[in-house]
């Protein structure tokens, strides 16, 4: 958000209640994609992390166990076991990066919608922008 140039500011507009409730309700939808982002980020990164981590099981010996994280303890696993529990890591977090776009796109979309609604009404009076 920007403060406006005197040349920008228009004349005293009367905000409505339902304007108000729309402007909010834009602030809110902000914030919660706000929060989606970086709660996607976060689940990017741990799932390079995984595919990483796949990668050089693949590299690893067979014969050796293999330590696993689970909580706060180590387990002994064989390769086998390790693989597909990263595998089935994988296929869960690929799931909720999905989840995480879908509301981030439907967060998107409900906030163009009121875009539309705010800048028809008060135009230049407001930014909504990014900055």
């Amino acid at each position: 958000m920007r403060m406006l140039e005197k040349d920008e500011e228009e004349g005293d507009i009367q905000v409505s209640w339902q304007d108000q409730e729309n402007i909010n309700t834009f602030s809110k939808y902000n914030a919660k994609l706000q929060d989606l982002e970086e709660a996607y980020e976060g689940k990017k990164t741990e799932k390079e992390y995984l595919d990483d981590l796949a990668m050089e099981l693949e590299l690893a010996d067979e014969d050796e166990p293999v330590k696993y994280r689970i909580g706060e303890a180590f387990v002994s696993l064989s390769l086998e076991a390790a693989q597909e529990r990263i595998s089935k890591s994988q296929e869960e977090l690929d799931q909720e990066i999905e989840g995480l776009k879908s509301q981030m796109d439907e967060a998107v979309e409900k906030m163009d919608g009121l875009k539309k609604v705010l800048y028809a009404r008060f135009g230049n009076a407001i930014n909504l922008e990014k900055d």
